[in-house]
């Protein structure tokens, strides 16, 4: 640096490249040094955001959490607190009307029995979605929710994270690579579901919380 160089100037240099920085494209700076321009991020919506719902919101933390919806803001109080830029909504239509066309995707984490439909609405709208589990009540549900990932041409995921554990990927490479010769049988145990299945019908009612819309 010139030693003539004047603070104002030096400042003011400074200031031009860092506004520079925050334009220039993706594939200059490129992604394989950890940068990604903010236009490259998706604008996710997540439908469903308390408890378990707020885990796989975290694994999309590094995009652009646009819009949150739930029926209970108390019970999600936390994630909303988490993405304070989100817009906030009890009914998971109004934001598709609302923030639809901005969306990339759409994470859903709903009561189990209504995936499949908001799932089919989201794949309508175009958007890539990630769903938990299960996805669906029907084989008729799984056959539509097929047809309309294929018509829209759209990235989906379900969430089974178990599937996807370095253990369960050691045992396939295994199997397909042969080193544990020819399998013939596979025997498989599991302690799921761990939540209570099969309740019975209250013998007195329960009032929902106030918190619940």
């Amino acid at each position: 640096m010139s030693s003539k160089m004047s603070r104002r100037k030096f400042l003011s240099t400074g200031a031009k490249a860092a506004v520079a920085l925050t334009v220039v494209p993706g594939t200059v700076l490129g992604k394989k040094f950890g940068y990604v321009a903010p236009s490259d991020k998706l604008n996710i919506l997540g439908i469903g955001v308390g408890g378990r719902r707020a885990g796989a919101l975290n694994g999309m933390q590094s995009e652009n959490i646009i819009g949150l919806a739930d029926i209970d803001w108390k019970y999600s109080a936390q994630t909303f607190s988490k993405y304070p830029n989100a817009k906030r909504y009890y009914d998971y239509r109004k934001m598709f009307d609302e923030l639809g066309k901005s969306a990339d995707a759409v994470m859903i984490a709903t009561a189990d029995h209504t995936h499949a439909i908001i799932a089919a609405e989201a794949m309508t709208l175009g958007k890539h979605v990630y769903c938990e589990k299960p996805l669906t009540h029907s084989v008729y549900e799984s056959c539509l929710l097929t047809r309309l990932a294929d018509k829209h041409k759209i990235a989906t995921q379900m969430g089974n994270q178990g599937a996807s554990g370095e253990g369960v990927q050691k045992v396939c490479e295994w199997i397909w690579n042969g080193e544990i010769g020819e399998v013939t049988r596979v025997e498989a145990f599991t302690d799921r579901p761990i939540w209570p299945q099969g309740l019975n019908r209250p013998k007195k009612g329960e009032r929902p919380p106030r918190t619940l819309d």
